[in-house]
């Protein structure tokens, strides 16, 4: 039997309003008539139908979050960031998987905007025009994480991927690599592209000329990782060191380098980015890039949480700071 605001209401010999000022924690009530009405929820065991709290208060007190994929370690450990916020602010969080592809990503906002959520937290690839019209459609406010608008109209966390690249292929170079390789995204996003040019940047600054060659296109998969090794091993010989643009595909290179006889980071060197749990969990561990991915879903969802309750924002688009962690894969 479904449990109505009525029956608890009827039960407890009071108003239905009443019932509604005690649920929703309203001060203006007697205790002894509190009492009495909480008494009666937990006899009949009510629960609050939040859709209908929503309609009265035009509140949800719930965050859309659509992530790419929930299975990725990175994309897991941000989405942590943004529960442990919502939980202090007292947000529940729909969370959807859009294997970044853009029909569903458009199809996963409307979605998100038909449930009448507070709010929506957006990773994805590419924002196109069309994810942007889509935004606008509805009043209410979006906060990218770890995703980029090239027109900086939506608000966004992220940190500075060129620099953290660009810093990351200097180490190897410094280290006696005379042109690295360098594995990347789909390089159809933002912040591949990003990538792209910090490792492009190292290699015009120690003047060493672009080798089209040593530039292998992944997606950032384990399996990507073991595939790019194949196409450079094709070349003849592999590079002394390659620059990944994420940890689960180095560990595929690192693996793919093993699996030809070949040593880490003796005969090859490897370096990573994110920083996630897998590299500490291979051998040898992996020198990476650390992307604070728990801080980028934090910081966002604070962020929207100050958009969702009117609190001033003195800055939309926050960049996180990065830093390089050595570890065993490069010498």
């Amino acid at each position: 039997m479904n449990i109505t605001i009525y029956d608890v209401a009827r039960e407890a010999n009071v108003s239905m309003a009443t019932v509604s000022r005690v649920v929703n924690g309203n001060p203006n009530v007697k205790p002894t008539t509190r009492k009495k009405v909480q008494a009666t929820i937990e006899r009949l065991g009510y629960r609050p139908n939040a859709v209908a709290r929503g309609l009265a208060s035009k509140k949800t007190t719930t965050v859309g979050a659509i992530i790419p994929d929930i299975s990725s370690i990175f994309f897991s450990e941000l989405a942590r960031g943004i529960e442990d916020i919502a939980r202090m602010y007292k947000y529940n969080i729909i969370l959807s998987n859009s294997d970044q592809n853009k029909e569903n990503e458009l199809k996963l906002i409307n979605t998100m905007f038909e449930k009448q959520v507070d709010g929506i937290l957006f990773m994805g690839g590419t924002i196109t025009e069309d994810h942007i019209n889509q935004f606008n459609t509805a009043n209410v406010p979006v906060v990218l994480a770890s995703t980029y608008d090239d027109t900086q109209s939506i608000a966004a966390v992220n940190i500075d991927y060129e620099a953290a690249a660009y810093e990351a292929t200097k180490y190897l170079i410094e280290k006696g690599n005379k042109l690295p390789a360098f594995v990347s995204g789909t390089m159809e996003t933002t912040v591949d592209q990003y990538k792209y040019d910090g490792y492009k940047r190292a290699l015009e600054e120690a003047s060493i000329s672009l080798n089209e060659d040593l530039i292998v296109k992944g997606d950032y998969s384990y399996e990507s990782g073991l595939d790019a090794v194949k196409q450079l091993a094709d070349l003849g010989k592999l590079p002394s060191a390659i620059f990944v643009a994420a940890d689960e595909m180095a560990l595929g290179i690192i693996h793919g380098v093993q699996d030809m006889g070949l040593n880490v980071p003796e005969d090859v060197q490897v370096f990573g980015f994110d920083n996630t749990r897998l590299a500490t969990m291979v051998r040898p561990t992996l020198s990476t890039v650390v992307q604070p991915m728990y801080d980028i879903g934090a910081v966002a969802m604070r962020l929207l949480t100050k958009y969702m309750n009117k609190e001033e924002v003195t800055e939309k688009n926050i960049t996180l700071p990065h830093r390089i962690e050595v570890r065993d894969s490069t010498i």
